[in-house]
């Protein structure tokens, strides 16, 4: 399938007309222009279209969502663009080979981040010889067929999975599923990390199967691990399986014991005998220990995203500041705390101002050790803010 374009300087069914202000936005590097920047929408369902400026003048080939508030999605800036296997491969090659370092640590990571990779809405992991991407948009969806094709001449997957149940796809008047694209997938893979196994859920797992993204802090904190651990919202164990190679004792804290039942099978995975799964509320947890007056020489926190939106913002920066002091009081003298957010909306700046208020109210001496973005596999494009939402910091105890 080509994409339908229009011939330079005219407009056609098949061609958007943006506003000045929309143009800005993809002259200033970001592809996104909303729904009420667009001043002549196109006719055809979604797609590919070509865009031009209030002078007529063609800015480029952009994917088209017309049930979305994000309408286009700048693609291409040849308006000619076709949008067929060829263009596809060549699009997602830089990408794949961007990750040649990470290939030699681990057999799972992100092969495609959306906007990050200039794949507009589009994501790719890797799970050892298997593919799972999302379809975040409609634009995108329309050229599945073209993008499997691709992946598949340049990876050589055993199977491509669609984990596209995900609420962004309803906004796009898509339907939410998961759906096997191409080969098989099995409903279990083996993921090796810098030496820790663990198993990843494809078909029904967190994500696309498994947190990758924190897959740096999970090594640097198994590095610095010492004593005794607790890992919070531990999910399958990720960060659990890397403290326990160097602490006595690790805690993995989580409130679903069907996760909790995984990560058992992940300790005996790794023949750790060290780990102690304990099935709790991570604030009713850190308040319990607190009153016994109970001390760690390590603590993770990676809670779920606790901003979804903007509105709640003030709210989750109170549940994480609260989480943090608790934690930052259980600390031993020169224990270390690695704790992270992944949500968007609570930014680096705000994160780093949560943390020193809760330094303030601990009464404690605490010092960075370090601070951490996201990986190399999840690329934040500086004037693109919607690929980043990850972000740590590795905090020590003094006194």
């Amino acid at each position: 399938m080509t994409s339908q374009l229009a011939a330079p300087g005219l407009t056609t069914l098949d061609s958007a007309t943006v506003s000045a202000k929309g143009a800005r936005r993809w002259a200033h590097g970001h592809p996104w222009i909303y729904r009420s920047d667009v001043l002549t929408r196109p006719s055809a369902a979604a797609g590919a279209v070509t865009v031009h400026d209030e002078r007529g003048r063609p800015l480029g080939c952009a994917l088209w969502s017309p049930a979305s508030e994000i309408a286009l999605r700048l693609l291409d800036r040849n308006p000619h663009a076709t949008l067929d296997e060829a263009w596809w491969r060549q699009r997602l090659a830089p990408a794949i080979a961007r990750r040649a370092s990470v290939a030699t640590q681990a057999n799972a990571y992100r092969l495609v981040h959306g906007e990050g990779d200039a794949c507009p809405s589009l994501i790719c992991d890797k799970y050892d010889r298997w593919l799972v991407v999302q379809l975040l948009s409609a634009g995108i969806d329309r050229y599945r067929s073209e993008i499997v094709s691709a992946l598949s001449s340049l990876v050589e997957p055993l199977g491509v999975l669609a984990r596209n149940d995900v609420p962004v796809r309803a906004k796009e008047g898509l339907p939410t599923t998961v759906e096997l694209l191409a080969g098989d997938v099995p409903r279990e893979v083996e993921v090796n990390e810098h030496g820790i196994r663990y198993l990843a859920a494809p078909w029904d797992g967190q994500k696309t199967g498994a947190f990758l993204d924190q897959r740096e802090l999970r090594v640097a904190a198994g590095a610095r691990a010492k004593g005794r651990a607790l890992d919070c919202f531990s999910y399958h164990g990720s960060f659990a399986l890397h403290l326990a190679s160097r602490a006595n004792h690790v805690i993995a804290l989580d409130v679903s014991a069907e996760a909790l039942r995984r990560a058992a099978r992940n300790c005996a995975l790794n023949g750790l005998s060290n780990v102690e799964l304990v099935e709790a509320n991570a604030f009713e947890f850190l308040k319990a220990k607190q009153r016994a007056r109970e001390r760690f020489d390590t603590i993770v926190l990676d809670p779920p995203a606790f901003a979804k939106t903007r509105a709640s913002v003030s709210s989750a920066i109170r549940g994480y500041k609260e989480i943090n002091l608790r934690a930052m009081r259980l600390l031993s003298r020169g224990g270390v705390l690695f704790t992270a957010s992944c949500s968007f909306h609570l930014t680096m700046p705000l994160f780093l101002e949560m943390l020193r208020a809760a330094a303030a109210d601990s009464a404690r001496r605490l010092a960075f050790i370090e601070l951490r973005g996201q990986p190399l596999d999840h690329p934040e494009i500086l004037t693109i803010p919607e690929t980043g939402y990850l972000k740590s910091a590795a905090i020590e105890a003094l006194d």
